[in-house]
């Protein structure tokens, strides 16, 4: 073996990286279980959110493992998704038509709202852009009206003039809805971020106005959605100084002191103490000597007066107790990251509240940065500012703001506001000259300029130490008041806690009983050849998880399938080495030949099998969302794992037997006379199974034309509840409680995985967009459901998918599969150079395809589980693509062998189908059962979520191998043969010719 010291360090490597990334997502979880043992109530066992937060918050920036802070552990663990541990997945729609109507606000023509209307109908059936839509329906009504003379107005006229082109202005409008697009997913990400979620996940979806958002654990969804789709609120507040506000902390310290004194009481439990501090503590709030925090924050402090030791020491201890929370700044005061909980839930309290001017409130800067006084600590700066909330200048005047640069060549921010605004800034800044006037977004401070002079006309610039970036940032900040750009919920997924552990439960258990099956066939099978075999693919599974820890990827129960399936399909790496080597053996060879050739012999089968299910996996990736992304990471990652274990991990250990002389066998009893010598006439029936096929396929075609499909609800659009009930429940029972709460809409009520479990659907309010109709809907729900016939049930999960979403993912999932046939196709026929093969390789994938949606038809409402058409089903049926094709081309690579071997032998092409076809044999039979020994342990013990998922696969796989034997080789001969008999017919008619010409000459 070549290069074996390059291969053993390069292993030694992966595994120390997969181990040093593995322990570091078992040290977050085991801080987060810290946490949540920590704020748990021992006596009720309930667990104080905002405690755990703070315990989160305490560690945060501190290194916990190897010099690794908590912040930095948690960016790179294997996490898990939203059906392993509960929370709500959220896709908004930043509202292009909002956009459009604001640009055009100044026009009174009602044929711009009827456009918007009419673009608003088709964006729903259409991928086309909104603006474009907009612009023809509007070019339909006023075809002799530019659009320049709707949308060219005074806040863009750098930009626009009435003699500006259309084609100019779509382009202008287009520029517009992304920027505020960009906009909008700036704030839901700074939103989100201050949410106080672990792990949140938040991701623009490619080639959409949409934002899809995770937020893992959250147990309050009627407040993610006010949160996701609340307006963007800018303002312009006055600050208030710190010589105004010192006085109210002096109260403050003297509560924190207390405070202070209480937490002790209570842990030695001392009540004298207790009774003593208490008198001392409230006579030292209202000191108000040299050594009092008012005096320091205001006027730098004095050291203290040896006359008022007792009034020093108490002041002194009120000074601690503040320092403890907040840092005294050159202008205010700054708090630790750390302590940010801990300090709102202090300024929280009425007591505290009481202490600050009636106007006052609370807001912090949106970015941290380092202490001064320790650089490995983040400190954020607090405000005081007046009238937040009815600030006397708000966004909606900004009427355009870009970043350019001072006199200085430093980067600023150009700011224009109307004529309102220009009027009310000229009064906020000739007030407040001298101090800051903070700019707040969403309550937190993107900047608080200092007013160096009364500002008029409107128009004004915004310096500081910006960098270039700063001051990008800060220009769309001030534009978010300027447009509009409301998001809307057009999709969502809410996912119990209780679901979210069952499913992990049940992942947990599937994947540990998977791999211990397939183990266990590969040792029946193979003998000690297992053992090195069951070596690699555990050593395969050890790297597929370190490296999802790695790339800090969610680990959800599709994702969990695909793991324990690449496992399965691993096994097809090592069965086609082994088969290789026993033919070697067979031969003759020595132990170590074998071993050297049967590697080199399958090295093409293997690559080319494993790339056809790379393009499946990276079709699945593109295409995918939610459950289905995670279970195309997994596969994409097992390959290149199965791939290095398979080659590398096995041969180092031949290698290894090999150096100490000695042979490994790779047969059992059992298996030793399985498949050998097999003669099977696969070709000479092969319009029979034509037949079969095509029986099989009109069967499905006239179920799916009279019964159809059953679609799910991210197809057709609507709501989905899943219930859960105290005692079996009747459906029936169920449909007639809801009608009165869906107004006769239709519902449809199905049993969800046992019987004690409903999942209902119905279309009902699905365009109607405000957040109030969610929670009323659920609440109405659980009304109706809570007394069926004396069964009490309640609604632990839930799904919404808007119309233009559903119509989307048809599309999506239709553009999904004819470009994953059309990627195997090309190929096909690049890597084997005759169309025949690539005819073969598509007929065999449209043949699995339309047999697995007419089983799914022919089926529906005759097992005991949902099999509806979702895009769990569309990601079923690429993988299956894949690994139809990975069997086929495994068969084409032996049948292009021996078609180079027999050449100039009189050996007619059936003969030589069928004998590549049996020599393959066994290893489609092994990879094919132990592939499907997986899928039925999922099946079984995977839960009702991928029950649907894997029944698809499972009746794939049985499809695919049926094809790849029956269906795409005996093509393969047809069209062989076609092409031989036109060769032919060339050369009879060849000889002809060249006869006539030599005659002549003669």
């Amino acid at each position: 073996m070549n290069n074996r010291g390059g291969i053993i360090a390069l292993l030694v490597a992966f595994v120390t990286l997969s181990a040093y990334f593995l322990l570091r997502t078992w040290k977050a979880n085991d801080i987060r279980n810290d946490a949540e043992a920590f704020a748990t109530d021992k006596k009720t066992g309930k667990i104080d959110l905002a405690k755990k937060q703070r315990y989160l918050d305490s560690l945060w920036k501190q290194p916990v493992f190897l010099g690794t802070t908590t912040e930095d552990l948690t960016k790179q663990e294997l996490g898990l998704g939203l059906d392993l541990q509960g929370g709500m997945s959220v896709i908004l729609e930043v509202s292009p038509a909002e956009i459009v109507r604001s640009l055009a606000g100044g026009s009174r023509d009602p044929k711009v709202a009827t456009a918007i209307a009419n673009a608003q109908k088709r964006a729903v059936t259409s991928s086309a852009n909104f603006v474009d839509l907009f612009a023809e329906e509007f070019k339909k009504l006023a075809s002799d009206v530019k659009l320049a003379k709707v949308f060219s107005n005074s806040s863009n006229r750098g930009t626009l003039s009435l003699e500006s082109s259309d084609s100019q202005v779509v382009s202008y409008i287009k520029k517009e809805v992304d920027g505020a697009f960009d906009r909008a997913f700036r704030i839901i990400q700074t939103r989100v971020d201050k949410f106080g979620v672990a792990n949140p996940n938040l991701q623009r979806l490619s080639g959409t106005n949409r934002i899809q958002v995770e937020l893992p654990g959250v147990d309050n969804p009627d407040r993610v959605r006010k949160l996701l789709s609340g307006a963007a609120k800018l303002e312009f507040c006055e600050v208030y100084t710190m010589q105004e506000i010192a006085p109210s902390f002096d109260g403050l310290a003297g509560i924190l002191l207390q405070m202070d004194i209480d937490a002790k009481s209570k842990a030695t439990a001392t009540s004298g103490t207790k009774k003593d501090t208490t008198a001392t503590a409230t006579t030292a709030s209202t000191d108000t000597s040299k050594n009092s925090l008012s005096a320091q924050l205001a006027g730098g402090g004095a050291k203290g007066d040896s006359t008022k030791k007792d009034s020093a020491s108490l002041a002194q201890r009120q000074n601690n107790a503040f320092s403890n929370l907040f840092i005294p700044t050159g202008y205010g005061v700054a708090v630790r990251t750390k302590d940010i909980a801990r300090v709102k839930e202090v300024m929280d309290r009425s007591d505290v509240r009481a202490l600050f001017p009636a106007n006052a409130s609370y807001v912090f800067d949106i970015k941290p940065r380092a202490n001064g006084t320790n650089v490995n600590e983040e400190i954020v700066d607090m405000y005081f500012v007046k009238d937040l909330g009815k600030a006397p200048l708000e966004g909606d005047v900004v009427t355009n703001a870009n970043q350019d640069y001072d006199e200085r060549g430093k980067p600023a921010v150009e700011m224009q506001m109307n004529a309102e605004g220009a009027r009310k800034w000229k009064a906020l800044t000739g007030a407040n000259i001298g101090r800051p006037i903070a700019i707040i977004l969403d309550n937190y401070v993107y900047s608080a300029p200092n007013v160096n002079g009364e500002i008029g006309g409107g128009r004004s610039s915004i310096a500081g130490n910006f960098t270039v970036e700063e001051a990008q940032d800060l220009a769309n900040v001030l534009k978010a008041g300027k447009l509009p750009a409301p998001t809307n919920i057009i999709s969502e997924d809410v996912v119990g806690a209780t679901v979210g552990s069952e499913a992990a439960r049940a992942g947990i258990i599937s994947s540990l009983i998977g791999l211990l099956v397939v183990l266990g066939f590969v040792l029946i099978y193979y003998n000690k050849a297992g053992v090195i075999a069951d070596i690699a693919l555990i050593v395969n599974l050890f790297l597929l998880l370190g490296v999802m820890a790695s790339f800090g990827a969610t680990l959800t129960l599709p994702g969990i399938a695909g793991m324990v399936l690449s496992v399965g399909v691993s096994v097809d790496a090592n069965v086609l080495i082994y088969e290789r080597i026993k033919e070697e053996l067979a031969l003759g060879k020595t132990f170590k030949d074998a071993v050297r050739d049967g590697f080199k012999n399958a090295m093409s089968s293997i690559i080319d099998s494993n790339v056809t299910t790379l393009i499946t996996g990276v079709v699945l990736f593109a295409f995918g969302t939610g459950l289905i992304l995670g279970f195309a990471t997994t596969l994409l990652i097992g390959i290149f794992t199965s791939l290095f274990s398979a080659i590398f991990i096995s041969r180092l250990l031949f290698e290894y037997y090999i150096g100490k002389g000695k042979n490994i066998s790779f047969t059992t009893k059992w298996s030793e006379k399985l498949f050998k010598d097999s003669q099977f006439d696969f070709v000479s029936k092969r319009k029979l199974y034509y037949t079969i096929s095509s029986a099989i396929i009109i069967a499905g075609i006239v179920s799916i034309f009279f019964k159809g499909f059953g679609l799910g609800v991210d197809f057709l659009g609507g709501r989905t509840y899943i219930a859960k009930f105290e005692k079996t429940v009747n459906t029936e029972d169920i449909e007639r409680a809801l009608k009165p709460t869906f107004e006769g809409q239709a519902i449809e009520v199905k049993t969800f995985g046992n019987f004690e479990q409903v999942k209902i659907t119905t279309p009902y309010k699905i365009e109607n967009t405000n957040t109030d109709v969610e929670k009323e809907l659920q609440a109405s729900v659980n009304k109706a459901i809570a007394n069926v016939n004396g069964n009490s049930g309640k609604v632990v999960s839930s799904s919404k998918v808007g119309p233009t979403i559903a119509n989307d993912a048809i599309w999506g999932a239709v553009k999904a599969v004819l470009l994953s046939i059309a990627l195997v196709f090309a190929y096909i026929y690049i890597r084997f150079r005759k169309l025949a093969f690539g005819y073969g390789a598509l007929v065999a994938l449209s043949h699995d395809v339309l047999i697995i949606l007419g089983v799914f038809s022919i089926l529906r409402g005759f097992l005991p589980f949902s099999l509806d058409v979702d895009q769990a089903f569309v990601g079923a049926v690429l993988t299956i693509m894949g690994y139809s094709m990975n069997d086929t081309v495994v068969v084409f690579d032996r049948v292009r062998e021996y078609l180079s071997e027999k050449r100039g032998v009189k050996e007619d092409i059936p003969t030589v189908i069928n004998n590549a076809l049996n020599s393959t044999l066994s290893r489609t039979a092994v990879t094919g059962f132990s592939t499907l020994l997986v899928l039925l342990v999922l099946l079984i013990f995977g839960g009702e979520t991928i029950r649907g998922f894997v029944f698809a696969m499972f009746i794939g796989v049985i499809v695919g191998t049926y094809s790849s034997l029956f269906v795409a080789t005996p093509i393969v001969v047809d069209g062989m043969q076609r092409d031989i008999k036109k060769e032919e017919e060339k050369l009879a008619a060849a000889p002809v010719v060249v006869e006539t010409k030599k005659s002549k000459k003669a």
